[in-house]
């Protein structure tokens, strides 16, 4: 052929590139981006063989030009043939290219459903031979091969291979999954996307989203291009890896290696031991579990802050369904009881009083001191809750409280710290653990990896306590967890089910990138950011006349005196009321203004200023929603929070002046989030 044009050389005027077209083209590239980068493969379009779509093994695509004046039917040709290449590439039998064609094949089937309705909706008097086989709603087939031997004449290998090898089965239903499938897979219908914007509950996606401003720390995050790409070339490694070593053994090295990098992010031992979990509220059904068989005595869990922590951790407590499908994709019933709990008390302390008042921090250590006391008189195992860093920024009890508690006599009492958010330095993650209590942690909050990347750190006294129990786990939690993600030297986790979650072990992985990249900021320049990022985000809440801050003159609840900077002395998540007239808005409004913030409203302000445009359509990603009285009327509350990726990406090009100059282009993103609410409340028929 002698037009063939490397596909990123090339931009000529035709109709693909005329102004009409661009705009979606742009839309289609960006998915691209989720494509794997693989080298030295390249990518060329052919014009003398318009309808060719080829693969050269370990060397080229090449695309005919037909393909191409459908910019969503090249997209996933395209992930087609970049898919079979990589898999390809981590053969050691190259005869073995069936497997090639079925991964490719099930991948990019998952690929086309989760792009958006209105690019299928292109495809849909499109018939060729692949995109057809791809729309097809069927599992791939490894028992009756024949079914895709036309798929050989896209790379013209013949396969040797007449049954498909039971060591590649599990690769295949594990691996052959893009890498923002398995970034939301292993959790929960929460984390599905729609079909229209591609956002989650959360109004994020998982996979990178950098058109919206972003700080939604306090809820959850889209993951980075930096993240996702470092996530996706572990999933080419571990392909590879599978293949040569055997799927087993690379699983179980890649989630310890992950649990010995989480060790690392917060300088731990190798004898607090990890538990990772689909999310939050997972842990304390892990946390329930736990509790449960190291102890001989009826259990009594005081929750603090009750109101503040995940909507089913109260009924994971008391060991029942919070959802009505577990990580593992067993249909259950929320609320009923999982089979193999007992009987425990839970007694809720909330922050807020009836009123919808923050009570002080006096009122929650006596109500603390009261419930353990009163417990502790009756025989029972006192399993204490502490709160450090609530959804609005709160922490509970007092470490004078804390102390109070340590030196009572004849006290049973487990603590478990709810970090969920993270939002504390290593040195206060070792301090927790070094006094015997258990941590819970997500990477998924203040470090923005991907939602549910939940954690349990253990101290080596608790290990010791599991480690040596005769006790089972309850049955029930086989529809829950793997007995592979537990510490390998527990036998109570032994009967758990077989498996691995490899969409809970993605999350990490993307999670600890963030993490390494945000540590490896000096802790100067990142303390300095911090600091300037938190005080320009007060400053514009309280300048901004229609915005209420619920914190007050108060920019901190904090029970924790330390003279030095730390993450626990400074507020780091902003949470406000909307007003209107003076009035906070109520719950259904300030609901549709969130995700109108996350929306592109360009389309209902087309006949006003090419400022007031570019306003409207910039999507905001702030915290979702959390239900706050208002002068006793019930309302609710947004969030603007500094995440870690807030200094770890200004300190991208390791120079001081350009990171202090990155920290100001986001404060500007803070304060376009601030007027686009404006722009909302001043075109109050958006609301209705």
């Amino acid at each position: 052929m002698t037009n063939n044009i490397s596909l990123e050389n090339q931009y000529k005027r035709t109709r693909l590139f005329e102004k009409e077209n661009v705009n979606y083209l742009v839309h289609v590239l960006k998915r691209f981006n989720t494509v794997p980068k693989i080298n030295n493969i390249n990518i060329i379009t052919s014009n003398d063989e318009p309808e060719i779509f080829k693969i050269v093994p370990n060397k080229s695509i090449i695309i005919g030009s037909l393909y191409l004046k459908n910019p969503v039917l090249a997209l996933v040709y395209l992930r087609y043939g970049i898919e079979w290449q990589l898999w390809y590439k981590a053969l050691n039998n190259k005869e073995d290219t069936v497997l090639c064609d079925l991964a490719a094949l099930k991948v990019t089937r998952i690929f086309y459903k989760l792009l958006p309705k209105e690019d299928k909706e292109k495809l849909e008097e499109v018939h060729f031979y692949l995109i057809d086989k791809i729309r097809k709603e069927e599992d791939v087939n490894t028992a009756q091969l024949d079914k895709y031997k036309e798929l050989e004449s896209f790379h013209g290998l013949k396969n040797q291979t007449k049954t498909f090898k039971d060591s590649w089965k599990p690769i295949l239903e594990n691996l052959a999954k893009p890498t923002e499938y398995l970034l939301m897979d292993g959790g929960d219908l929460r984390l599905n996307i729609d079909e229209i914007f591609l956002l989650n509950k959360y109004g994020c996606r998982p996979f990178p989203r950098p058109e919206a401003f972003t700080f939604a720390s306090s809820t959850a995050t889209s993951v980075s291009n930096y993240s996702f790409d470092k996530a996706d070339k572990v999933r080419s490694i571990l392909i590879k890896n599978s293949l040569k070593y055997g799927f087993t053994d690379t699983t179980i090295d890649f989630a310890e290696s992950l649990k010995d990098n989480l060790r690392t992010a917060f300088d731990l031992k190798e004898k607090n031991e990890i538990i990772f979990s689909p999310s939050g509220t997972d842990s304390s059904l892990q946390i329930a579990a736990i509790t449960q068989i190291i102890t001989k005595k009826e259990i009594t869990h005081v929750l603090v802050a009750s109101d503040e922590t995940g909507s089913g951790v109260p009924a994971a407590l008391k060991g029942c369904h919070f959802e009505n499908t577990t990580a593992l994709n067993f249909p259950i019933r929320k609320g009923d009881r999982i089979k193999g709990f007992k009987d425990v008390e839970l007694i809720k302390i909330p922050f807020r009083d009836e009123k919808g008042k923050l009570k002080s921090t006096t009122q929650l250590d006596s109500e603390v001191y009261t419930a353990i006391t009163e417990t502790n008189k009756l025989g029972r195992q006192v399993v204490l809750h502490v709160m450090d860093h609530s959804k609005l920024g709160y922490q509970s009890p007092s470490e004078e409280m804390m102390q109070k508690l340590d030196a009572l006599n004849n006290l049973s009492m487990q603590v478990i710290i709810d970090a969920a958010q993270l939002r504390l330095d290593p040195s206060d993650v070792r301090k927790y653990l070094s006094k015997g209590y258990i941590m819970s942690i997500t990477g998924s909050k203040y470090f923005t990896g991907p939602p549910y990347s939940g954690a349990l750190i253990f101290p080596e006294s608790v290990s010791k306590l599991v480690h040596a129990t005769k006790n089972k786990l309850p049955e029930g939690l086989t529809a829950y967890f793997n007995h592979s993600d537990w510490p390998t030297n527990w036998s109570c986790a032994k009967e758990l089910s077989e498996g691995f979650n490899y969409g809970s072990y993605m999350r990490w992985k993307a999670a600890l990138v963030e993490m390494d990249r945000y540590f490896k900021t000096p802790v100067l320049y990142r303390n300095m950011g911090i600091e300037m990022f938190c005080n320009f985000v007060e400053d514009s809440i309280k300048d901004a006349a229609f915005l209420e801050p619920i914190y007050g003159n108060d920019t901190r609840a904090n029970t924790f005196k330390d003279e030095e900077f730390s993450m626990r002395n400074i507020r780091t998540i902003f949470p406000f009321f909307i007003l209107k007239n003076k009035e906070a808005l109520p719950v259904d409004k300030v609901k549709k203004l969130y995700v109108l913030l996350n929306s592109d409203l360009s389309q209902q302000f087309k006949n006003h200023s090419i400022e007031t445009i570019r306003l409207a359509a910039q999507k905001c990603h702030i915290g979702q929603a959390v239900n706050v009285k208002y002068n006793h009327l019930q309302s609710a509350i947004l969030r603007i929070s500094l995440g870690a990726r807030v200094i770890s990406e200004s300190w991208v090009n390791r120079d001081i002046s350009i990171y202090f100059r990155n920290i100001e282009l986001q404060l500007n993103q803070i304060t376009v989030i601030i007027k686009k609410i404006d722009l909302i409340l001043n075109n109050s028929d958006l609301l209705d």
